[in-house]
């Protein structure tokens, strides 16, 4: 999947760092709570006849949240995509959706990209099995709003949602993210890495390796625009993170591969750069050793957003999804897989954060954090579509 950003493009802010430190920051406390309803309750709005669910824009508007539910529980069926059960507690929160409200998720291509999604979206128009809903990163959500993709909706939750993370027309929104890392096997790494520098020790030979393609997957684009800003870069120059991979790979220690929790553990990359909220659900679940940490020359951050499609074949399974994932279960839910819900500082406030899971996750780094606007990331992309294949060689 490719990972987002907070951005500042078509009606977002820019991500201020105040901001920013409530999103990724754990433990903090105060500011308003919450009050907007949560998924499966009765929420307010006309008492009229229901809209029509693939033109709703709220649970209020489609004539209140019992409503919405009963809609979707009608259609008993919802199409995700690409949504891997170890990443961010996905199979929790679907096989919970599913209790909750009696009805089927088919996930296709779960370990699909995003760019799988879109595609997707417009290939399997006007068919049954065509994705209802999309969990992308911020260049294909925008991208995807341009093409008129999305259906606009807002969440019940809306106002939790801070500003730099929503589109002001409701056609997406941020939902969770966390920082990119280095996790490494200490049974195979005796120098335990904590730099992106320290990457490109001799000792670390054919073991190093990234998520996937930058030219498609979001993870690993991440992993060069955090080894640009270690070595000179900002974000509106990702060239040094290019170079970076270059001299990696022309050292001998960078791997070739798609990193995974499989090759992880096969040996084939013992060290992986990746999501740390990925590293510790998707690889520390299946090895406990696993070592984690976020590199001391590079704090960066990214999130994921949802979309819901304009041409959805079950439109009200699909707001229920969405009125789910940000209901208190549904945030909390991502916190429990190691991710940073969007609504985080929200959920403290009101005091109905799962404290432990809160508790586990690794400290936020210290210093400014760093967040690529939209029109960065697509520049960053356009750059690392040209010049990738002088990487791989």
């Amino acid at each position: 999947m490719w990972e987002g950003t907070l951005r500042a493009t078509r009606a977002i802010a820019a991500a201020s760092l105040a901001i920013a430190s409530i999103l990724l920051a754990a433990g903090c406390s105060g500011g308003s709570s919450s009050s907007s309803t949560a998924a499966g309750g009765s929420g307010t709005g006309s008492s009229g006849a229901a809209a029509n669910a693939s033109t709703a824009t709220s649970a209020a508007g489609f004539g209140g949240m019992d409503a919405l539910v009963a809609a979707a529980k009608k259609e008993g069926q919802l199409n995700a995509i690409a949504l891997p059960r170890d990443w961010a507690n996905y199979g929790v929160l679907m096989d919970n959706f599913t209790k909750k409200y009696g009805i089927k998720i088919t996930d296709a291509n779960p370990d699909g990209s995003s760019q799988d999604e879109v595609n997707a979206i417009k290939q399997l128009k006007g068919q049954s099995r065509a994705p209802d809903v999309v969990d992308v990163g911020g260049a294909f959500a925008d991208s995807g709003d341009t093409s008129g993709l999305w259906a606009p909706y807002k969440v019940a939750t809306w106002d939790s949602i801070p500003a730099a993370a929503k589109v002001d027309s409701g056609d997406y929104y941020g939902d969770y993210g966390g920082y990119i890392a280095i996790g490494y096997d200490p049974a195979k790494v005796k120098t335990a890495p904590a730099s992106f520098k320290d990457l490109l020790n001799p000792v670390y030979k054919n073991q190093v390796a990234i998520n996937g393609d930058p030219t498609s997957a979001g993870a690993a684009l991440a992993a060069v625009y955090a080894a640009a800003l270690s070595n000179g870069g900002s974000l509106d120059n990702i060239a040094p993170g290019i170079a970076y991979f270059k001299q990696l790979k022309q050292s001998g220690n960078f791997v070739p591969a798609t990193g995974s929790a499989a090759t992880m553990q096969s040996g084939q990359t013992p060290i992986l750069i990746w999501w740390d909220y990925l590293l510790a659900s998707g690889v520390k679940a299946k090895m406990p050793s696993l070592k984690i940490v976020i590199p001391s020359d590079a704090a960066y951050a990214g999130y994921y957003y949802q979309a819901i499609s304009k041409t959805a074949p079950h439109p009200a399974a699909a707001r229920l999804w969405e009125e789910y994932l940000y209901s208190v279960d549904g945030q909390n839910g991502f916190l429990q897989g190691f991710a940073r819900p969007i609504e985080l500082q929200a959920l403290i406030s009101a005091g109905t954060v799962d404290k432990t899971a809160n508790a586990a996750l690794p400290p936020a780094p210290a210093g400014e954090l760093l967040l690529p606007t939209i029109a960065q990331q697509n520049t960053a992309k356009t750059l690392v579509t040209q010049q990738w294949p002088t990487v791989k060689g």
